[in-house]
């Protein structure tokens, strides 16, 4: 419950959108360095090792680098004002990073699968000793700092950006465990278990895939941000307000757009009802600090037996 109440308090607090991006930019750079890092010690470690779970895991940390620097294009992106050509913003070109994210995963995946198979095919003798674990438990050490860092400032910042590569390099945490468990197996001589775990860590990334295609397509693809309902009962803490209808929201979770139809009194002055509507629109923007901008459309309520969608 309590975690639960300082997560509900950090996404209510707004952010400016120049301090977001600088902040952004500084973890991706902080996570670039130290993804370098590790990709860099199990590629060496695994081509001179023959271990082909540990180069496949240099690989994908090698993506892993790859993909802060696609974050940080995207981040650059993202914080461009709106303009004549993009009255929304450029938020979404966030999103499209997120997605190049998601390319370079399966990159990773189809690498590792292939490396795996041929292994299985055609075996060969892996080196393993105590550096080996040194290699690995301290590249496990150094992600799962990583995942810590890159997801409470995901949940912080509201980045899909960060949270899409937290997920990436979660599943990374998850083939280091998957490769030290392999090691410990060929150490007692089953070197089967090389491949056969190179090939189960492909399904833990295969969901990380999942996961960041869904979030992105939701943003994408215009799905609702907000529920109807909640809305209505901002709209309906207005006495002048008689109910509303076409409620439509958009964007991404910290990026968003509602626009809908207010009933004010058919008898209600113009300007009257004009000034109502902006209220609408402050509670609303109050009730959902994320929301960027709020389109009402001043109309009477339907008349008796009228369908109210």
């Amino acid at each position: 419950m309590v975690a639960g109440g300082r997560r509900a308090d950090v996404l209510s607090q707004p952010l400016d959108a120049g301090d977001r991006a600088h902040a952004q930019t500084r973890v991706l750079v902080n996570v670039l360095v130290l993804n370098l890092l590790v990709a860099g010690a199990k590629i060496a470690f695994g081509a001179w090792s023959g271990a082909v779970s540990i180069l496949s895991d240099g690989v994908h940390s090698l993506a892993d680098s790859i993909s802060n620097v696609v974050g940080l294009v995207g981040v650059r992106a993202a914080r461009q004002p709106a303009d004549p050509s993009h009255p929304y913003g450029h938020r979404k070109f966030e999103t499209l990073a997120a997605v190049a994210i998601l390319v370079f995963l399966l990159v990773a995946l189809i690498q590792i699968v292939e490396a795996a198979v041929a292994r299985l095919l055609v075996p060969a003798p892996v080196t393993v000793n105590a550096i080996s674990f040194v290699v690995m438990l301290g590249t496990l050490a150094i992600n799962l700092v990583v995942v810590r860092y890159e997801s409470g400032a995901a949940l912080r910042l509201r980045s899909e950006i960060l949270a899409a590569d937290a997920h990436h390099t979660r599943s990374d945490v998850l083939t280091s465990l998957g490769v030290i468990v392999a090691l410990v197996g060929v150490r007692w001589g089953w070197t089967f278990l090389d491949p056969l775990v190179a090939l189960a860590v492909a399904g833990f990334i295969g969901r990380a895939v999942y996961e960041i295609a869904r979030d992105a397509s939701n943003t994408l693809a215009d799905r609702a941000v907000f529920g109807e309902d909640e809305i209505r009962r901002v709209v309906a803490s207005m006495p002048e307000v008689q109910g509303c209808h076409q409620i439509r929201t958009r964007g991404s979770a910290d990026h968003a757009f509602l626009d809908l139809h207010v009933w004010f009194r058919p008898d209600m002055r113009l300007d009257e009802a004009h000034a109502r509507s902006h209220e609408v629109k402050d509670r609303l923007m109050a009730a959902f600090p994320t929301l960027r901008d709020v389109v009402i459309h001043i109309e009477p309520p339907p008349k008796a037996g009228g369908v109210r969608s």
